[in-house]
């Protein structure tokens, strides 16, 4: 059995998810005070002072402090049902689908929310690591459970979970600079849908 580890926004869809579903889900007050409290991080984003993830955090802070988390995961049940596969790429639907044929472990590994990335790959029986809200006492706290999972916290959660060893290759797949430390764990590595390391695949076993 192989491994497949794949980024979702930009590699399996064809833009970004985080954004479209945190115009859904977040109300139109907070959307409103979040564009001044956040403009200070991304200008400090656009500069180079701080990262995506860090902008991230913010946001998900400033849009889910205190609200409802069944509320927040019903809107997130939604969106994965009736937006997400709109998005999806065919490359990338039929990539998956030939790992699957094979038998393999495939993991999404993603900056991507749990309430709308956890229903998409569960209804496709898909392992997935991701960006958790935290909750208590059935509210969002507005943190995220170990912060923000891109860059490094990628591997860093792969090796918490997955024994590397066990598999036979492992195919990792992203898209931007920001996956890099996920596709360093892999054999074959698939950068914007191009092979950039590892032996071509027997013409047997060719992906689509």
């Amino acid at each position: 059995m192989d491994l497949a580890l794949f980024d979702f926004d930009g590699t399996i869809t064809s833009g970004d998810t985080w954004t479209p579903f945190m115009r859904t889900a977040v109300r139109p007050s907070r959307r409103l005070a979040g564009r001044a409290l956040l403009a200070p991080a991304y200008v400090g984003y656009k500069c180079g002072f701080t990262t995506a993830g860090r902008v991230r955090e913010i946001a998900a802070r400033i849009g889910f402090t205190g609200e409802d988390a069944a509320a927040v995961g019903d809107a997130g049940r939604r969106y994965a049902h009736e937006t997400l596969p709109g998005m999806v790429r065919r490359r990338a639907q039929e990539r998956i689908e030939w790992h699957q044929s094979r038998g393999d472990h495939i993991v999404v590994v993603s900056a991507s929310l749990d309430v709308y990335l956890g229903p998409w790959c569960e209804e496709r029986q898909l392992s997935y690591i991701c960006t958790t809200l935290e909750h208590r006492n059935g509210k969002l706290t507005g943190k995220c459970v170990d912060g923000d999972c891109s860059g490094h916290e990628k591997p860093r959660r792969i090796l918490e979970r997955c024994q590397l060893s066990e598999y036979e290759l492992i195919y990792a797949y992203g898209d931007t600079p920001d996956d890099g430390p996920m596709l360093a764990l892999a054999q074959r590595k698939y950068y914007r849908w191009k092979q950039i390391s590892g032996s071509p695949e027997p013409n047997s076993e060719t992906p689509p």
